[in-house]
């Protein structure tokens, strides 16, 4: 049965604008630069002052590209409007500080290199084909190989493709011969199809490359051959009693697999993507004799202001008594002007906005955590939630968390994501509160200092941590280790 309910509700919306200046705030240094680039190229009425301002030819501007305006009175007074902004100082914004080392502050962004694809197409004519078919086979094989280097796919699924894309049957032992070629191209390892089977193409070219420590390298061949599950766990032990060889053979014959490369691709760039992007900072922090300063990375943050040509016409409205807008096209033409210069005017205040609520926000983030930023010791770090910083800037914990999305900072200790500096908080056996980062970088600190042919259990980590006053659950332990991409006990050891 329906029923009919009153209620009353408070919901608080925001405005067009408020959401674009929150995507604003939200965007990082690249990211923003882009941003500030498309606005200047949509929007004529606004430019970048460098001293030679371009003029906007109005009498040219298409006609077609004019909003009409209808014959009615319009809903704003142009007299009063014209007056805002000739009898006030034109908006603009400019940085609150230029440095002359700007330019320093600048970072690489893109490091061209040559795709794993690109590489492996260029040897194509070393493979000794026997005509156009086998050419497509290697071509299809060379294609489905990943950005690890690994070939994945059933030949059978290869087979398919081919049947499918171009109509032709080709045979198993075909595609497979045209793979085993493909295996011995560079980088060596390539198209393998396991981690096992790139390791012994390695090996294998290694051994037919040179005869030095071949001993070590035809027993490293036979553990990966016929031990490998038992090598990949580390029973060590089970090896030796069944090849009958010493502890030091051993060692001798890991350290020969351990020069090979898992991932005999990771030299090349992605294959859908030849660009490789580096991080810019939004935020620099520089010592100054045991002083911290903090400012923003400002460096592709342009000065802005309305361009004068737009100021300049409503200057002659205004001078002509307004006989100069009398016509259909001069009032399409101001109300065109108003419009780009309120986006302008927008613009330039969002983004003065953003700075300062950037600023705020790391500037309280940097006092919240000063010793870390002073010493770099991340076991200095406090526990610090979005609301600790939101109380302490009076900005939303929405605002806060835009600001840490995806924002660095660059220190004397590297560059750093806002996001590390904030964690929970847990209380010791003596009272006094840690924050998780200070559990891991404590736990990380054990394990590196254990004894490699014995490492520690999660329960001996616990115990450990335990003993320097940090109660924590064994399966914390693990789930501290996957966060830091630490392995088990067992497959930390080493023989």
């Amino acid at each position: 049965m329906l029923k009919q309910n009153l209620s009353q509700k408070q919901i608080h919306k925001l405005s067009p604008r408020q959401m674009q200046l929150m995507k604003l705030v939200q965007l990082p240094a690249m990211s923003f630069s882009q941003r500030i680039k498309e606005e200047l190229e949509n929007n004529p009425a606004l430019e970048v002052d460098d001293g030679q301002n371009d003029v906007f030819d109005l009498e040219n501007s298409p006609e077609d590209n004019l909003p009409e305006v209808e014959e009615r009175e319009e809903a704003f007074e142009l007299d009063d409007y014209i007056k805002d902004y000739i009898e006030e100082d034109p908006m603009s914004y400019r940085q609150m500080e230029r440095k002359e080392d700007d330019s320093n502050d600048r970072y690489s962004l893109l490091s061209v290199h040559e795709s794993l694809l690109e590489h492996l197409q260029k040897q194509i004519g070393l493979l000794d084909l026997k005509n156009e078919t086998e050419e497509l086979i290697a071509r299809q094989i060379i294609g489905t190989i990943d950005d690890d280097g690994y070939f994945r796919r059933e030949i059978n699924d290869v087979i398919d493709d081919i049947l499918f894309l171009y109509g032709l049957e080709v045979e198993h032992d075909v595609v497979e011969e045209i793979l085993g070629k493909i295996q011995k191209l560079d980088p060596v390892g390539i198209g393998a199809r396991d981690l096992q089977e790139t390791l012994i193409i390695q090996l294998k070219a290694n051994i037919a490359a040179s005869s030095e420590n071949l001993k070590q390298k035809e027993l490293a061949l036979k553990i990966l051959e016929d031990y490998f599950e038992v090598f990949s766990k580390k029973h060590y032990k089970k090896i030796q009693k069944q090849l009958g060889i010493s502890r030091d053979e051993l060692k001798e014959a890991i350290d020969e697999i351990l020069k090979l490369n898992p991932k005999p691709a990771s030299g090349f760039a992605l294959s859908n993507s030849v660009k490789s992007e580096y991080i810019i900072p939004d935020f620099i922090i520089e010592n100054k004799g045991d002083e911290l300063e903090l400012r923003l990375n400002n460096s592709d943050v342009p000065d802005l202001h309305i361009n004068d040509a737009y100021l300049n016409v409503l200057k002659t409205y205004k001078e002509s008594g307004g006989k100069s807008g009398k016509s259909k096209k001069d009032k399409n033409t101001l109300m065109f002007i108003k419009q780009k210069i309120d986006s302008a005017k927008w613009f330039i205040d969002a983004i003065q906005q953003r700075q300062q609520t950037l600023y705020k926000t790391m500037y309280a983030i940097l006092q919240f955590q000063y010793d870390y930023f002073l010493t770099g010791d991340r076991r200095r770090l406090k526990p610090m939630i979005l609301k600790d910083i939101a109380d302490i800037t009076g900005l939303d914990i929405s605002t806060i968390s835009r600001v840490a999305s995806a924002k660095y900072v660059q220190t004397e200790f590297g560059v750093k994501r806002l996001k590390e500096f904030f964690s929970e908080s847990m209380v010791k056996q003596d009272g006094e509160q840690a924050s998780t980062i200070e559990v891991k970088e404590t736990l990380k600190n054990i394990i590196d200092s254990e004894d490699k042919q014995k490492p520690y259990s999660d329960d001996q980590l616990r115990k450990l941590l335990q003993e320097r006053g940090f109660k924590v659950a064994r399966r914390t332990i693990a789930k501290y280790r996957e966060l830091m991409g630490i392995s088990v006990g067992r497959l930390r050891k080493k023989i």
